[in-house]
């Protein structure tokens, strides 16, 4: 897939479609050549289904959205001929959108509500530090908001990611 890009000054806009809502990436050019990128928010559901091409939708999972979500921003950034892997980008902060549990119903079953939100978190801090253990070793680990929320668009999903990283050119060429 080939994205429309528009670039205005220091910064570049790769986004799809011809009445695009968002960019999936922005870049800015910083003084010395390296590359800060803004990666926008999406899940592991209805949304890696879609940038992915996937056949199954994966609901309320994070050990398997969480990794669908950077597998995206690494498709991303290898159909904008950014860079090829994740990896090269140095992540600076990760915004994380929890959901609440869709089921059960906290009124109903209280108690399983809060064993399915307990399931949720530490799920989600496992998938999550487990990416960066497996797949970005040298990588410093990024720093971490979270916010628990009702639901986001994507009412598949457990969590939305939103993150920003820089592409240190330097450390590309040796």
């Amino acid at each position: 897939m080939a994205f429309k890009v528009k670039q205005r000054g220091k910064l570049t806009y790769y986004y799809e479609g011809d009445d695009p809502v968002l960019s999936a990436l922005v870049t800015e050019l910083q003084p010395d050549g390296d590359l800060k990128i803004y990666f926008s928010g999406l899940t592991g559901g209805y949304s890696a289904k879609g940038v992915l091409g996937l056949d199954e939708l994966v609901t309320m999972d994070p050990d398997r959205e969480i990794p669908l979500v950077f597998q995206c921003w690494e498709k991303w950034l290898r159909d904008a001929g950014i860079c090829d892997k994740l990896a090269d980008v140095d992540f600076i902060e990760i915004h994380a959108f929890g959901c609440q549990p869709k089921s059960p119903h906290p009124l109903v079953d209280p108690e399983g509500y809060a064993a399915e939100w307990e399931r949720l978190r530490t799920a989600y801090r496992r998938a999550y530090a487990g990416y960066f253990r497996e797949h970005c070793p040298e990588n410093g680990l990024p720093a971490r908001f979270t916010v628990h929320v009702v639901d986001v668009p994507d009412r598949a999903a457990s969590y939305e990611f939103y993150g920003v990283g820089l592409l240190q050119r330097a450390l590309q060429k040796g």
